[in-house]
């Protein structure tokens, strides 16, 4: 029996699953990004505050934040893909019904839950399945993983602002609905992998049907346990105070480049710059950490608090391509943060566990769904001005980096001890060797 085969097999059909999920995350998490283009029309169009508008994208980040548990379970028990076609038509027909205009509650129902658990569907079903087909390779996997929704937010950012013109908010979303179809598309081609080994198995020259070469079946699940251990405990509160932190730029970002004056596609080249540092931003730090150069957990608190900086210091020139230089900085550090978070997981825990910690920190990550872009929108309401926003999401990560530079020490510690003990373990082998031989 060839060893390789009883584990990951980092290439082969996995780079076909890989580039699955690249498209899945573009059609979803890449559409997300760029919902923000909609805000001021939709604010417009049903007479409501900014906190009150907010609300929209504040409940579909919940739901794709909440429904990671969901997802994980439904993997166990059917597989990666029965999930991400469910949650494909989850999210297409979320924004189909949108189009019908029944009040700003009916798009809190359709683009908020429906959109939102179809992505939460989505996003972990991928994950889930490049992490059962690369290990050795898998930072690299994750960078090019995670390069998908950038990449996805950078083509559609413009052709956003050109349905929104020609066809008005309400048929934008119905054309982006037919479109997230496609993710059904890609979930087929994610093949299980107990499939793949079995088809190796039976191709294999001079092997008899070994049950030894196939994977048992996965009997992980999800344990709110894991909150009980320090180093995931403490990362979760990261993940809280960094989540609400992130997602209140692509919210705001567009009306606040309005506010200083620009128009029209102006604002969607913002979204268009952030894109593209973010992608590049990814892909460079799925390289750095597949060098391990540098520990992960040391990089991330730097990158965070250098994301912290760049959003505090985003709206202070009120100069359009101030903001530009600021907002770029922003998505290529984003892209570090996107990429070191996943990769971060498997340090803390294992990557046994990743699936359960994952879903279990998407789970608690809800909270920053309510407290970023919701409080961000009831501060620019009472103070009147997009830039209380950005000072409320820097601030977040600030305090996100300095949690996390805990989150490295206790992690280290618990390395230190378990070094320690297998050298206790080693010197007394040694001792009764000694004994044997005297």
């Amino acid at each position: 029996m060839n060893s390789h085969r009883a584990g990951r097999p980092n290439g082969g059909y996995g780079w076909v699953v890989l580039m699955s999920a690249f498209v899945i995350m573009s059609l979803t998490l890449g559409v997300l990004r760029n919902m923000g283009i909609f805000f001021l029309d939709i604010q417009s169009h049903f007479e409501v505050t900014n906190g009150t508008t907010s609300g929209v994208m504040s409940i579909t980040c919940l739901m794709f934040n909440l429904g990671a548990p969901v997802a994980t379970e439904l993997t166990l028990q059917y597989s990666q893909r029965v999930v991400i076609i469910m949650g494909g038509l989850f999210a297409a027909l979320g924004l189909t019904l949108s189009f019908l205009d029944l009040g700003l509650p009916w798009l809190y129902f359709t683009v908020g839950i429906m959109e939102g658990m179809g992505v939460s569907f989505s996003w972990t079903g991928a994950c889930s399945m490049v992490s059962g087909y690369f290990d050795r390779r898998l930072p690299i996997a994750y960078g090019i993983l995670t390069t998908g929704e950038p990449f996805g937010s950078l083509l559609l950012s413009f052709l956003f602002q050109w349905l929104l013109e020609m066809y008005g908010w309400q048929g934008t979303l119905l054309i982006i609905g037919g479109l997230q179809l496609n993710v059904c598309v890609c979930g087929a081609l994610m093949r299980p992998r107990e499939m793949v080994q079995k088809m190796l198995q039976e191709n294999a020259d001079g092997q008899e049907n070994n049950p030894t070469v196939l994977p048992q079946k996965r009997k992980i699940h999800f344990q709110f346990s894991m909150i009980k251990y320090p180093p995931f405990f403490l990362f979760i509160l990261f993940a809280v105070f960094a989540g609400a932190g992130i997602l209140i730029p692509p919210t705001f970002i567009v009306p606040f480049a309005r506010s200083l004056g620009a128009d029209s596609y102006w604002p969607a080249l913002i979204l268009s710059v952030m894109s593209f540092a973010d992608l590049v931003g990814r892909l460079f730090c799925g390289w750095i950490s597949n060098l391990r150069l540098v520990r992960t957990l040391q990089l991330f608190p730097m990158v965070v608090t250098l994301q912290g900086i760049m959003l505090v210091l985003l709206p202070i020139s009120r100069n359009y391509w101030a903001t530009m230089v600021f907002a770029t900085f922003h998505g290529f550090l984003l892209g570090c943060l996107v990429t070191l978070q996943l990769i971060a997981i498997v340090d803390i825990v294992s990557q046994e566990e990743f699936e359960s910690g994952l879903a279990l920190l998407m789970f608690v990550r809800g909270v920053a769904c309510l407290s970023g872009p919701l409080g961000a929108g009831v501060l620019a309401d009472v103070l009147e001005d997009y830039s209380a926003s950005f000072y409320l999401a820097g601030s977040s990560l600030l305090v996100a980096a300095f949690i996390l530079v805990f989150v490295d020490r206790l992690v280290q510690k618990r390395k230190g001890r378990q070094a320690d003990g297998h050298q206790v373990i080693d010197q007394e082998d040694k001792e009764k060797s000694w004994e044997t031989i005297s």
